[in-house]
């Protein structure tokens, strides 16, 4: 797996036990075989988009906070794609 799908990944992980969109996503990363971030936001739903624009800016923020550049970084490829 792609390590930006993989730092996405562990942040959805906080999202599954409340959040049905979080878990649909966090699932398709498990089962998918996804070879870029491209991919990936290629096959996502609109309402998964959104989920995502929603908890993304928070996630990079913190991980900014915590002084933890790469993983701010890695998460706003993604945010970008969206």
């Amino acid at each position: 797996m792609d390590k930006t799908l993989g730092y996405l990944k562990e942040i959805l992980s906080n999202y599954t036990d409340d959040h049905t969109e979080g878990r649909f996503i966090y699932k398709k990363l498990i089962e998918g075989a996804y070879k870029s971030e491209g991919s990936f936001v290629n096959d996502l739903t609109q309402k998964e988009i959104h989920f995502l624009n929603h908890i993304l800016p928070n996630e990079i923020n913190h991980a900014k906070e915590v002084q933890d550049e790469k993983r701010a970084y890695q998460l706003n490829e993604v945010y970008e794609l969206l």
